[in-house]
C-alpha cells in the first residue's frame, strides 16, 4: 500500500483517484470520462484497505447495499409484531401461551412460540438495530474524513485534466480582446460565492455546507436508534397494564417494589338519552345501549419505605390520593398511570352451603374469594369441606377435562371434597355456575349456590420513558440533516486563465441547471464563451447517431 505521488509533487495516500493539490486525475479512467466527484477522488479506507479480517468487517459496514438491507429487514421485522398484540398489552391475568392460541388460533400458537409476542426486545430484533447502528458509523466515517479533508485543502489552480472532466465545461479564446474577471467575480459575490484567488486562477464556492447533510442524517438515525436499544435497558422504558380491583392495593409494575396502588373506588357515568343534554347521543345509546361519558379511579399512592425483606410485611408510606380520568393521568417520579379500560361487575365472591341432599339440612356456609382462595373451609360440628382445584375461567379441553383459559373469575368451577361426621373419608362434587357433578358416585351432600358478590376492576396503563429525549433529539437532528441536503446544494466554480483563452468548469452535487444558470449570469456582460454541459452533449451525439443508424 504505497502513497501515490502526483507530477506535482504532492504525496497523495493509496486510492486516491484526484491529486488533493493540482486535480489531476491519477486513476487509469479515459481522458474524455467525466469525474466522479462524489467524495473528491479521495481514498476511502473501504476501497483501499481489504486484507484483514478488520478490513473485511469495515468494508461490510461501510457498504450502502448493507445499511439499506438492514433497513429492510428492520422495518419487515418491525411489521411483523404489529400483526398481533404484544405480551404487554395483553391482560395480566392471562397465560401468554394459551392466549395467543385461544384468541388467534394455529396463527396466534405459531406467532407465539416464534417469539413474535415479544419481538421488540428480542435478542435477534436488537441485534438487527445495534447492526443498523454499526453499519451507519461506519459508513458516515468511511466517507465524511476524507471528504472533510479534501474540500478543506483543495487548491484554486486546478490541472488542466481535471477542469475538462467536470460536467459543465468551457474555453474561450483570446485573440485581441482583453476580459476583465473581476465583474465577473463580482457578479459571483452577488451571487453569495466565496470566492478565492491563486495566480490568476479564481475558485467561487458556495453552500458547502450542504454536503454534511447526509451525515447529519446519519448522526441524528444512530441517536434514534440508541434510544431505541436503550428502551430494552430495565428502568428506561416501561409500559405495561395493571388491573385493579376495588379495595385492592397491588405494587405498580416495572417499580421494582418501590409503589403500591390501592384503587379505593371505580366511578362509570355513562349517556342518559333521557337528559336533555344527552339527546344527540339517543340513536348510537339504542344501538349499542350503553355508552360511557367518563370513568375514572379513586386511588392512593404508596411508597415502600426501607428496603424489601423477603416474606416480611411491606411498610409503606402514603404519598397522595388521585382521580385517575382518561387524559388525566397521575404523574409521579417519572412515571404516569393512565385511565385505559375497566370491567364492571366482576365477580368478587361465592357463597355455598353444604346441605343434605335429602332432607336439604344446612350444615355451614361457605364463602370463597375468588381472588384468593383458601384449601380448606372448616363448618361447625366436625363438617369440613376441602377446595381440591379451583377454576377462574372454567372450560373441557378436548379430552373432556376440566381447565381454565385465564386467571379472571368469569366462570368459575370447584372440585369439592365434603367431610362429614358420618363420611369422614370424604365425597368429591364438582360444581360450577348451572352445572354439578358427582364424578366418584352419587353422594349424601352437597354445595347448593348460595350467593355472590360483584365488584368493579379498572385497567391502568403505567407508563415510564427516559428515551423520549434521545428520540425526540435523533429526530430533530434528522430533518436539519434532511432540510440542510435537501434545500441546498453545493456549487463550485473554476475559472483558469491561461496566455490565449480563458477555460470555465463548474460542478455541484445537485442541481445542474442552477450552476449553468449561475455562471451564464456572471459571465452575461463580458465576451465569455458560456461552457456546456458535457454529459447533455453526450447523450444528444448517443441519440443522433442512433436515430441516423
Amino acid at each position: 500500500m504505497k502513497e501515490v505521488k502526483c507530477d506535482c509533487g504532492h504525496v497523495n495516500p493509496f486510492g486516491t483517484e484526484i491529486c488533493g493539490k493540482c486535480g489531476m486525475v491519477l486513476s487509469s479512467e479515459k481522458d474524455n470520462q467525466l469525474i466522479d466527484m462524489r467524495y473528491e477522488g479521495s481514498a476511502r479506507r473501504s476501497q483501499t484497505y481489504r486484507k484483514t479480517a478488520i478490513d473485511k468487517i469495515w468494508n461490510f459496514f461501510s457498504s450502502v447495499k448493507v445499511g439499506v438491507t438492514l433497513i429492510v429487514i428492520a422495518l419487515i421485522a418491525s411489521a411483523i409484531g404489529t400483526i398481533l398484540p404484544q405480551e404487554m398489552y395483553i391482560p395480566s391475568t392471562a397465560t401468554p401461551a394459551e392466549h395467543y392460541e385461544l384468541e388467534y388460533g394455529w396463527f396466534g400458537k405459531v406467532y407465539y412460540e416464534l417469539g413474535f409476542h415479544n419481538l421488540y426486545s428480542s435478542w435477534w430484533y436488537l441485534l438487527i438495530i445495534g447492526m443498523l447502528g454499526i453499519s451507519l458509523l461506519v459508513a458516515s466515517i468511511d466517507r465524511f474524513f476524507p471528504l472533510y479533508r479534501s474540500l478543506k485543502k483543495q487548491g484554486v489552480t486546478r490541472h488542466d485534466g481535471f477542469m475538462k472532466r467536470q460536467r459543465v465545461y468551457g474555453v474561450t479564446k483570446l485573440v485581441d480582446q482583453d476580459i476583465d474577471l473581476n465583474i465577473v467575480k463580482a457578479e459571483l459575490k452577488r451571487q453569495r460565492y466565496h470566492i478565492r484567488e491563486e495566480n490568476g486562477h479564481i475558485l467561487a464556492e458556495k453552500n458547502r455546507f450542504s454536503r454534511w447533510g447526509p451525515y447529519v442524517n446519519h448522526i441524528g438515525l444512530i441517536i434514534f436508534l440508541i434510544g431505541a436499544l436503550l428502551r430494552s435497558v430495565p428502568g428506561m422504558y416501561i409500559d405495561k397494564v395493571v388491573w385493579l380491583r376495588e379495595g385492592e392495593k397491588k405494587e405498580i409494575p416495572g417499580t421494582n417494589g418501590e409503589y403500591y396502588l390501592q384503587n379505593n373506588e371505580f366511578t362509570l357515568e355513562v349517556y342518559d338519552k333521557g337528559n336533555k343534554e344527552d339527546e344527540q347521543y339517543s340513536a348510537a345509546i339504542d344501538k349499542t345501549g350503553t355508552i360511557a361519558k367518563t370513568y375514572q379511579s379513586d386511588v392512593t399512592l404508596f411508597e415502600r419505605k426501607g428496603e424489601a425483606i423477603p416474606g416480611a410485611k411491606v411498610d409503606l408510606e402514603k404519598i397522595k390520593d388521585y382521580k385517575i380520568k382518561v387524559n388525566e393521568p397521575l404523574k409521579y417520579d417519572h412515571y404516569a398511570l393512565y385511565q385505559v379500560d375497566y370491567k364492571l361487575d366482576e365477580l368478587s365472591t361465592m357463597s355455598f352451603n353444604l346441605i343434605n341432599k335429602k332432607t336439604e339440612e344446612k350444615f355451614g356456609s361457605v364463602k370463597i374469594d375468588l381472588n384468593d382462595p383458601q384449601k380448606k373451609y372448616e363448618l361447625n360440628k366436625g363438617y369440613s369441606v376441602d377446595l381440591i382445584s379451583y377454576f377462574p375461567d372454567f372450560e373441557f379441553d378436548e379430552k373432556g377435562e376440566p381447565r381454565t383459559i385465564s386467571k379472571i373469575p368469569n366462570n368459575p368451577a370447584f372440585i369439592f371434597k365434603m367431610h362429614t361426621p358420618d363420611k369422614p373419608e370424604g365425597e368429591v362434587s364438582f360444581v360450577a355456575i348451572k352445572e354439578t357433578a358427582e364424578p366418584l358416585g352419587e353422594n349424601t351432600y352437597k354445595m347448593a349456590f348460595n350467593g355472590v358478590e360483584t365488584q368493579d376492576v379498572t385497567a391502568l396503563t403505567v407508563r415510564k420513558d427516559l428515551t423520549l429525549w434521545i428520540l425526540f433529539s435523533g429526530g430533530i437532528i434528522f430533518m436539519v440533516g434532511v432540510v440542510q441536503g435537501s434545500y441546498w446544494n453545493h456549487r463550485r466554480i473554476w475559472i483558469k486563465r491561461k496566455q490565449d483563452e480563458i477555460v470555465i468548469a463548474g460542478h455541484t452535487n445537485k442541481n445542474w441547471h442552477g450552476i449553468k444558470r449561475d455562471i451564464k449570469k456572471a459571465i452575461e456582460s463580458t465576451s465569455l464563451s458560456e461552457p456546456t454541459d458535457q454529459l447533455e452533449e453526450e447523450k444528444s451525439s448517443t441519440k443522433g447517431e442512433v436515430l441516423n443508424g
